[in-house]
């Protein structure tokens, strides 16, 4: 299966590293290239990529900006944030922007290739020093707080099928929401509950009583 992939940053240098690595993949097709956040707003329509590797420190409009705006026209397209921002705050704000991972520009090439078969392939992917990163600054918020962390209807609602071994198309189907939506939801539980992976989210539903 082949995966197009375009890129958005605004450097010249930085695109065509990203070039070179990419094209020793016969997979990956290249969809398209972009420097400026308008020049990408305004053509990524004509030939619309599998995964978007977008650069947060854009020229016009920065990738969080970017980010949300492509996810509401353009729910198909998959964005992988490639970043030299490691900052929990752009991590945060990309995946609730509707970006399916995030990464750091100085990760290792197979890194790389695995994040964009692995957003392209319908899950998250953020990169391990990040997500630990995360998980430590959420594991902290929640000990100062000393309380459980408040989840809203909708977010128990999709823990509760999570929990319940349904698949994130399963329960968009059920909920009545876009796919895009109940990954944005399992980003976030991931964020607020301090868990790594979705075998933490189960433990947790169980501990909790949402789900038995």
């Amino acid at each position: 299966m082949r995966i197009k992939v375009a890129i958005a940053d605004d450097h010249p240098l930085i695109i065509s590293g990203l070039l070179h690595v990419l094209r020793h993949f016969p997979e990956i097709e290249i969809a398209g290239t972009y420097e400026h956040g308008e020049d990408l707003l305004a053509n990524i329509g004509a030939n619309l990529p599998d995964v978007l590797l977008l650069d947060i420190q854009m020229p016009g409009r920065n990738g969080t900006e970017l980010a949300g705006i492509l996810s509401r026209k353009y729910p198909s397209v998959r964005i992988l944030a490639l970043t030299i921002l490691e900052n929990n705050y752009y991590i945060k704000t990309m995946l609730r922007n509707g970006a399916a991972g995030y990464l750091l520009k100085n990760s290792k090439q197979e890194t790389l290739i695995e994040a964009i078969r692995t957003v392209h392939a319908g899950d998250q992917f953020i990169e391990p020093s990040l997500k630990e990163r995360v998980w430590r600054d959420m594991m902290k918020a929640g000990n100062q707080a000393e309380t459980q962390p408040d989840l809203s209807r909708r977010e128990k609602e999709v823990l509760r099928l999570i929990a319940n071994e349904y698949t994130s198309q399963e329960i968009a189907d059920k909920l009545f929401l876009s796919l895009r939506t109940v990954e944005t939801h399992r980003l976030n539980l991931l964020l607020k509950l301090g868990m790594k992976n979705t075998a933490g989210l189960v433990k947790y539903a169980v501990q909790m009583g949402i789900v038995e």
